[in-house]
């Protein structure tokens, strides 16, 4: 088992790495977004800056961890080595040059066309190529996951599957799902036209593809987070899991319902019917539902945490919590944040609120809140349970780790509050100034910014603390056995209930079906019209 931790370790270090330089980015950006008068501040660098944090915390980070993490939960939770470990080595070293080509090319000025790399903005080659590999590596991990778990079955024919692996797999599902999407896009469409092979491409048609997986991104990295939720932080908290049936229909939910949403995200674009668009707004509204069953499984399961204490009180329980524990203060504030931009996300999902907060600061306040606090909060909590075990050290700085999570719960109130805020104002979203000749509104969100930006100096300060933490232990924590990485137990076994949530063939069709239903017809449709091509725009 030593190979798969160094496995494990390895997407760990990449990750924590990406993290690093995409704080320093937000940083940039956030500063720069209150007008300071900085000595660096171009618009070239803010978009540069802007394409740097997006893409190496949204895909770089998010993806290196949760394979890490996977790595970890198959070999732990199934109690046998992962298979295919040259694959799985062969996989990362491919991400891993993917994201060098991509990093190269966004640092050296020639792809600052954001995280969502929409045409006509045109980037160098070398970074549609790069998240290409990204993407081919992340395919070699998904299938080392799925024959783990084929070979684990065939081992143990009666035994049910844990419920930390069938969280993995619903993420395995997702991504794959997800990822045919903008695979066709950057290599049917962006490669080509980036080498000079095409001279047009097709905006309407790559914001379709894109789409198709952007949102589902957003499951695939929120669902290694539930498995921590469901499996980990209860045992952290010296407790059990509530209910065991209830997460594996959360996981099954999601694999049904997260690919067909993405057309929510183009309710302003033309070349999508209202029809299509409505489709996706239902399906976008029924994937609240698992995450209202996440919120009362897992505070039930902190409850069951703080009476098995001796709690006797409506909410006295809460006291009993281990709130000075970073792994678990993390997961708490997380799903604290992330119930906060729960509620903006049903906004983002109607038709005529979102016309309202389209493509304003509203926007990135509630990314941050979801996805920046919900699961970047999460990876970063779990690492304090997780390295320590892996490397077999204690943990350094433990002070700093124990701070870290409340600088970034704070930080990330302020900048998302103040983003809402502005955005409901009507301040614009990705912009490098926003003063609009003295404008009377643009005035109003001067004191939004500023807040925005102590908010960022916050979770700058914050993000600080964890990288540090994490270097701290892997160079200089004292080398100690560490206790095993234990799964939390539910309060009643599952025994045979439900059974239909492990048939992954039903789940799988199921969500073929829906994505067929969703993006293949409307694209067909789209071919079938009379589109117009663009030509490539490289404003730096």
């Amino acid at each position: 088992m030593i190979a798969s931790r160094r496995l494990a370790m390895a997407n760990f270090w990449v990750a924590i790495s990406a993290f690093a330089v995409a704080a320093a980015m937000a940083l940039m950006q956030a500063l720069s977004r209150a007008d300071l008068d900085l000595p660096w501040r171009t618009a070239k660098m803010y978009y540069l800056s802007v394409t740097a944090h997006g893409v190496l915390m949204a895909l770089v980070f998010t993806t290196f961890f949760i394979m890490g993490l996977g790595y970890v939960i198959g070999e732990r939770a199934l109690g046998r080595p992962i298979e295919l470990k040259r694959l799985a080595w062969g996989s990362f070293w491919v991400a891993l040059l993917g994201t060098a080509l991509t990093a190269w090319t966004i640092l050296w000025g020639k792809a600052s066309v954001l995280y969502t790399f929409y045409p006509p903005l045109k980037a160098h080659p070398l970074f549609y190529i790069g998240a290409a590999l990204l993407v081919i590596g992340s395919w070699g991990w998904c299938w080392v996951m799925i024959r783990s778990y084929r070979v684990w079955k065939r081992e143990n024919p009666s035994q049910r599957l844990p419920l930390a692996v069938h969280g993995m797999l619903a993420t395995v599902i997702i991504w794959i799902l997800a990822t045919i999407g903008v695979a066709a896009e950057v290599v049917l469409m962006l490669i080509p036209w980036s080498l000079g092979i095409v001279d047009k491409v097709d905006p309407v048609l790559a914001r379709i593809l894109f789409w198709w997986f952007g949102h589902p991104l957003v499951y695939f990295w929120l669902l290694p987070a539930y498995v921590v939720w469901y499996t980990m932080a209860p045992k952290i908290a010296g407790g059990k899991l509530f209910s065991d049936p209830l997460a594996r229909l959360v996981f099954v939910l999601f694999i049904v319902l997260s690919t067909p949403v993405g057309f929510h995200h183009q309710f302003m674009d033309p070349g999508v019917s209202a029809g299509w668009k409505l489709f996706h707004t239902f399906n976008t509204m029924w994937i609240l539902f698992p995450s209202f069953i996440t919120a009362f499984t897992v505070i039930a399961s902190f409850e069951v945490a703080g009476r098995m204490k001796g709690a006797k009180g409506w909410f006295d329980w809460l006291e009993e919590l281990p709130w000075g524990n970073p792994a678990f203060s993390s997961v708490a504030l997380a799903m604290l944040m992330f119930a906060v931009g729960g509620f903006g996300g049903a906004i983002n999902a109607s038709f005529g609120m979102n016309a309202m907060i389209h493509n304003t600061a509203w926007v990135q306040g509630h990314f941050h809140t979801t996805v920046g606090t919900a699961v970047a909060l999460t990876f970063m909590g779990i690492s304090y349970y997780l390295v320590p075990k892996l490397l077999g050290r204690d943990l350094e700085l433990s002070l700093l780790a124990r701070i870290q999570p409340y600088l970034w719960f704070g930080g990330m109130l302020l900048f998302s509050i103040a983003n809402h805020l502005t955005g409901l104002a009507g301040m614009p979203r990705r912009i490098y100034q926003f003063e609009y000749g003295g404008s009377e509104i643009a005035e109003s969100w001067i004191a939004g910014t500023g807040i925005s930006a102590v908010g960022g100096v916050l979770l700058f300060a914050s993000s600080l603390c964890f990288v540090a933490v994490m270097f701290g232990t892997g160079l200089a924590g004292q080398k100690r056995e560490q206790p095993a990485i234990e799964f939390a137990e539910p309060l009643e076994s599952p025994g045979d209930r439900a059974p239909i949530l492990d048939r992954w063939r039903v789940w799988v069709v199921v969500a073929v079906v829906l994505v067929i239903a969703a993006y293949v017809i409307p694209i067909v449709q789209h071919l079938g019209a009379e589109t117009f091509g663009s030509r490539g725009l490289s404003p730096f």
